[in-house]
């Protein structure tokens, strides 16, 4: 099965689907918003992806008096989580930036109200993130919209993942193995996964949306026939913020991108044969014929 988002198709052999994960890495700034929408397009990403939250909804009620060291003084959890918020007239902005550099873009919505919000902005899709799996009500309001459905299973279970995919559209789904440590270490990618779900899942693409340090095990999830892939973006991983650590910076998008088609063309389709290259070779080295 294949799945369409904006002008894409994901999976049936197709390019496997790149994601530049812009996330809060923008710091509630809309130009370095720009200038990672700008590192996406040059490395040749196909979307970038944000996050869209109601601070008073989306933050979990024991966190939001917790106190937090911040570039704007120390403030609540809650405080922090409004100051890097984007409103309408910023994503407005965004969305007009992205879509002249050729990408798609969408966000995860944390809550009801904002899939309200990025349906109004006319989003292509939508993203579940791997903490929102459980969250029933937001996953009937994101399938009421109609729209592709891209989903992550970090910190889930496979209970928690039967029970999400049948609260929503699994035509329009495209699965994504993810472990949601910031960053992952390698023993806990557990890429073989991939083939799990694809397993249980039948019909439903699997991709990979990772937060390793590098690129080996993105690579490697391609390899294993990841149809997306996912990876946060930075400008610098030094910067201050959660995510940036986790985060690919310029050049390493750019040779993700660039190492992901060499892997897709390197797969060909397992068909043994003898190759034009080989001729020569085969001809001079070769001492008793077939």
């Amino acid at each position: 099965m294949t799945v369409r988002i904006g002008s894409h198709t994901i999976g049936g052999g197709n390019p496997a689907y790149v994601i530049a994960e812009i996330g809060l890495n923008h710091n509630g700034d809309v130009e370095l918003a720009k200038r990672l929408i700008d590192v996406a397009a040059r490395a040749g990403a196909d979307a970038v992806k944000f996050q869209k939250r109601t601070p008073e909804i989306s933050t979990p009620e024991h966190m939001r008096d917790t106190p937090r060291e911040t570039p704007w003084g120390t403030m609540t959890y809650l405080e922090y989580r409004r100051r890097v918020e984007f409103g309408r007239d910023a994503y407005v902005e965004i969305s007009d930036y992205a879509t002249m550099a050729g990408l798609d873009w969408f966000a995860s919505p944390w809550d009801v109200p904002s899939v309200a919000f990025l349906e109004d902005l006319n989003v292509v899709a939508h993203k579940v993130a791997s903490a929102s799996v459980t969250d029933l009500e937001l996953l009937a309001a994101i399938r009421e919209t109609g729209k592709p459905v891209i989903l992550s299973t970090g910190m889930s279970t496979i209970d928690e993942i039967d029970r999400a995919l049948g609260a929503l559209d699994t035509g329009r789904l495209v699965l994504m193995h993810a472990t949601s440590t910031y960053p992952m270490e390698p023993e806990e990618a557990n890429i073989k996964t991939i083939a799990t779900l694809r397993d249980r899942y039948p019909g439903i693409p699997v991709g990979y949306s990772g937060h390793e340090r590098g690129l080996q095990i993105s690579l490697a999830a391609v390899a294993l026939g990841a149809v997306a892939v996912e990876r946060h973006i930075t400008l610098d991983r030094t910067m201050w913020g959660s995510d940036h650590a986790a985060s690919l910076e310029p050049a390493g998008l750019e040779h993700l991108v660039r190492d992901i088609r060499i892997v897709e063309t390197a797969l060909g389709d397992g068909v043994k044969r003898v190759f034009p290259g080989e001729l020569a070779p085969k001809a001079k080295l070769r001492r008793v014929p077939a």
